[in-house]
């Protein structure tokens, strides 16, 4: 039997923001999500040593990116790339999560604000990625870290990005030396509209409605990131349908039980496994989507998180 909900994470659900997408627009959903983000500032942030706001290279321009890291000696590199349904996250909503993966894994931690939908829709969140991953790469020691272990992060719809950037590293010959994937979009087709797409993945279902991310708002948001449904037959959309996953980096995939995304992600790490990807994969018992953010409130939601950039820094450590 699957854990129950943690109860500290039932009382926060009805708190949380992005749960009634009729009433959502772009930027009512990216201002809910910066005062959730605000309403924390009573909680001293996670404390790293330097954090600094630089610029990357992305798919049409500069991009903004900020820099966290612990000490002042070679270390592991990460890109993280923020969730939020593309259309929503920032550098700012997400300023706890690089810290706390930077505290934890001791990479220099680079968090890429990557452009967003509507205004740029797919494959400009995609392009920005991979421009962002290669330009660490070729720079890297100019932010004291180690071409021989770059890794990529990212959650939710920062994770989608993480897991196609990773592909198209390999692609281009870039190694990397892990990929962290936490509760990641994997498989758009259909765009959490159609139930024949929905009947692969019962998680869909199962957790529809009740539990912070909701099918509808995957719908939304999904409606926002793709001109054209088909887009989410290209794996830079839907890396669980790449033609092949072999010679990918190593990856750490993390699901919530109480999550839409649920069986997606765990069909990725499957699929990982398949292609002869070394995987750990965490499946987040008592949680729900977006807990690496509930670390404050939920213990439950800490460890779970905690074991997994323990796990994640293991493959930094380990080099590509």
């Amino acid at each position: 039997m699957p854990a129950p909900l943690d109860p500290v994470i039932a009382q926060i659900i009805p708190l949380l923001p992005l749960r009634d997408p009729t009433a959502m627009t772009p930027q009512s959903a990216r201002d809910s999500l910066r005062a959730l983000a605000a309403s924390r500032a009573a909680i001293p942030p996670p404390p790293v040593e330097t954090v600094q706001d630089i610029e990357v290279s992305g798919g049409a321009g500069p991009l903004p990116a900020r820099l966290y890291r612990i000490g002042t000696t070679p270390a592991p590199t990460v890109v993280f790339f923020h969730g939020g349904g593309w259309v929503a996250g920032d550098i700012e909503t997400h300023d706890r999560q690089a810290r706390n993966l930077a505290i934890e894994t001791g990479a220099v931690v680079i968090s890429v604000d990557y452009r967003r939908p509507p205004e740029t829709r797919f494959p400009g969140a995609f392009e920005d990625a991979f421009a962002a991953v290669s330009d660490i790469f070729n720079r890297v020691a100019e932010f004291g870290g180690d071409a021989k272990r770059l890794g990529v992060a990212g959650d939710s719809a920062g994770g989608n990005l993480a897991a196609t950037t990773a592909i198209a590293c390999r692609d281009a010959g870039i190694r990397l030396a892990g990929q962290l994937l936490v509760y990641p979009v994997t498989d758009v087709l259909g765009a959490y509209a159609d139930a024949g797409e929905n009947a692969r993945y019962p998680s869909r279902a199962e957790n529809a409605d009740g539990y912070f991310l909701t099918r509808a708002t995957m719908e939304w948001f999904c409606g926002h990131y793709l001109a054209d449904p088909n887009h989410a037959l290209d794996w830079r959309v839907s890396p669980l349908r790449a033609p092949s996953l072999k010679g990918l980096a190593p990856a750490i995939v993390t699901t919530a039980w109480f999550d839409p995304l649920r069986d997606e992600g765990a069909a990725y790490a499957r699929a990982l496994e398949a292609a002869g990807v070394p995987v750990k994969y965490h499946e987040g018992p008592g949680l729900i989507h977006g807990y690496f953010g509930l670390g404050d409130a939920s213990e439950v939601a800490r460890a779970e998180a905690q074991r997994a950039r323990a796990d994640f820094k293991a493959l930094l450590m380990r080099g590509a």
